[in-house]
């Protein structure tokens, strides 16, 4: 009954920690990504501006 359980929390643990690393990078991606958009919108600001 024990092993069973270890088991199970086990692979919840494995699942948890490879969805926290995507969830990490995805998160990191759409940071840059604001980041190079809010800087190209700062540099063009005269062209938008009458």
């Amino acid at each position: 009954m024990n092993e069973k359980v270890y088991k199970t929390l086990n692979g919840a643990g494995a699942w948890n920690i490879a969805l926290g690393v995507v969830v990490l990078v995805c998160g990191a991606a759409c940071g840059i990504i604001a980041i190079i958009n809010g800087a190209r919108m700062l540099r063009r600001k005269s062209d938008i501006i009458i």
